[in-house]
């Protein structure tokens, strides 16, 4: 069984993804997180909880936010597809997981797709590009100067219940 997927990526380093996947992982419970990070010679899948829950990490965040499971993705762009599967599978049995990255996005085609904007669209890197073009909402915390998708819908970053009460009508498939 596959489980609902909720897919978070940005514009940029810093925009704000783990702190929202954080929001996310405290509004909705019994799902899981995976934090996708793309490493240049090697992929693994973590889930020691002892790795998973170091101070100063994303995954510990996720734990503290109330994620069921957390699962850290590491790989090369050619084994991501295989990596990030494995991670989706071994968290199958929740109700929920939400992924944190834009690659991560590109190749699971999640249910829910969010794209957060941080600043200004000079040097968006193409993958940001392709997420944003899959969004289903985009969260900002400036007005996005650049051309957002038709049918996305935009709020900004501190209407919090705006954007949760969307994200659960579609979970619940009421948007």
């Amino acid at each position: 069984m596959n489980p609902f997927i909720i897919g978070v990526g940005g514009d940029k380093s810093g925009a704000g993804k783990t702190s929202l996947v954080c929001r996310l992982l405290q509004s909705l419970k019994g799902w899981g997180a995976v934090k996708c990070t793309p490493t240049p010679l090697y992929s693994a899948v973590i889930d020691d909880i002892e790795t998973l829950a170091q101070k100063d990490k994303d995954t510990a965040r996720f734990l503290e936010a109330g994620a069921e499971e957390v699962i850290w993705v590491q790989s090369t762009k050619e084994d991501l597809e295989e990596t990030l599967r494995i991670a989706v599978d071994r968290l199958s049995h929740l109700k929920g997981v939400i992924v944190e990255g834009n690659s991560a996005i590109e190749v699971l085609m999640p249910d829910i797709v969010i794209f957060i904007f941080k600043g200004e669209s000079e040097g968006l890197k193409e993958s940001a590009k392709n997420t944003l073009k899959m969004a289903d909402l985009v969260i900002y915390k400036k007005e996005p100067s650049i051309k957002t998708p038709a049918n996305v819908r935009k709020f900004h970053i501190e209407d919090k219940d705006g954007y949760l009460n969307y994200i659960r009508g579609i979970i619940d498939g009421k948007a």
